[in-house]
């Protein structure tokens, strides 16, 4: 029997809607959803989010502060970030109260920045840093799959539920001089750009009701147009530092000709990134955002793996994916003293923002555990279908 709109549930024609997007997502059945949410009917509630957020922010700090050696004490700034899960008290707040952080701890929570906040956390930890000596950072990053749920009908709701997964990352940053020794990476650069102003860029991701009444977040056939944008604007800032000089003349002197021969419609020059990086950590946003940023970077196969393989194994994690990618690379000993590497992440606004990090160590995969140590061996995987 057919479902109908008045039910409050899901019509049939959007379940096979749903079935055909997740069919062509490039995600697994591996990637985590909380189990409330597997039940039939799914079971939603403000304490059943609340424990899913708990369980992946203990379980991932605890592995942290177990890997660095660093007593919870001697942490002196925390900086969260959860888009569209934003209780009281607030998730940085959950952290000083499990591990019983000290009564001066500096701490920030960030909502509602969507994908690209785990990198902007990243930049207001440095500033705190930067005014605090001695001391350390952390930062975690993750979003709410109990929260951003959609039930209801509206089809440009409904695909967020197909790409979004469980998922979180906490990074410890250090500015004492003595972890220099023993820290895995360097901080080099952030970029940060901005595309609000622009209304088609602010729709692009919208939290709304639906005409029932129903909460979600709509994506508009905008969001890769707006993508482009923000992603053009940041690679023009990031290429004055991190590009060599002879790949920022060339893409100035395309840009000086293509304005005094508008007539012919020359094309600006695409830098060549991979002789500024090693490694891409590119945002899973879905398989059409991977394929487009391939495309207008010109990656090969291989720089662009570790996103396919996060998507795939993990789903779209948000702001926590790009860690995951790095995680990737370290499990699979691609990450070499020296090398760098970009992180760049998409957030609703639009935004793109971008952190490039240089390996201060060879890691050793042996030495390593992280979510990929258990079976990074079956990876790569075909997902080109």
């Amino acid at each position: 029997m057919k479902v109908t709109k008045s039910t409050g549930k899901v019509l049939d024609e959007n379940l096979e809607f749903t079935r055909k997007i997740l069919e062509k997502s490039g995600i697994s059945e591996k990637a985590c959803v909380p189990e409330p949410l597997s039940r039939t009917p799914p079971k939603v509630c403000l304490a059943g989010a609340r424990e899913e957020t708990e369980s992946v922010v203990i379980g991932a700090i605890d592995e942290l502060l177990s890997k660095t050696k660093v007593k919870a004490e001697e942490i002196g700034i925390v900086v969260t970030n959860c888009s569209v899960f934003n209780i009281i008290p607030s998730l940085s707040t959950i952290i000083v109260n499990h591990y019983k952080l000290s009564h001066n701890v500096v701490t920030y929570n960030l909502g509602g920045m969507g994908c690209s906040a785990g990198l902007i956390s990243i930049e207001l930890a440095k500033q705190l840093l930067q005014v605090r000596p001695h001391s350390y950072a952390l930062v975690f990053s993750t979003e709410n799959i109990h929260a951003g749920t959609y039930f209801g009908n509206n089809r440009s709701m409904l695909v967020s539920n197909c790409l979004f997964r469980m998922g979180g990352a906490a990074i410890l940053l250090s500015n004492r001089f003595s972890d220099s020794y023993n820290a895995k990476y360097y901080l080099k650069h952030i970029f940060r750009t901005h595309k609000g102003s622009e209304d088609q860029c602010y729709n692009s991701i919208f939290q709304k009701e639906d005409e029932k009444g129903v909460r979600g977040i709509a994506l508009s056939k905008d969001i890769m147009s707006s993508a482009g944008k923000s992603l053009n604007a940041n690679i023009s800032i990031l290429g004055k530092s991190a590009l060599p000089l002879m790949e920022q003349l060339k893409h100035v002197a395309s840009l000086v000709t293509k304005s005094f021969f508008k007539k012919w419609a020359v094309k600006a020059y695409t830098p060549n990134f991979m002789l500024a990086f090693e490694h891409f950590c590119i945002h899973t946003g879905g398989k059409a955002v991977q394929n487009e940023m391939q495309k207008v970077l010109k990656l090969s196969d291989w720089h662009m793996e570790p996103s396919r393989m996060t998507l795939y194994r993990y789903g779209n994690t948000s702001s926590s994916s790009v860690w995951y990618e790095l995680a990737y690379c370290e499990a699979k000993g691609r990450v070499k003293k020296g090398d760098r590497v970009w992180q760049v992440a998409f957030g609703s606004g639009f935004k793109c923002n971008s952190v490039v990090w240089c390996a201060l160590q060879t890691i050793d995969p042996a030495k390593l555990k992280n979510s990929w140590t258990n079976e990074i061996h079956e990876f790569p995987v075909n997902v080109t279908n």
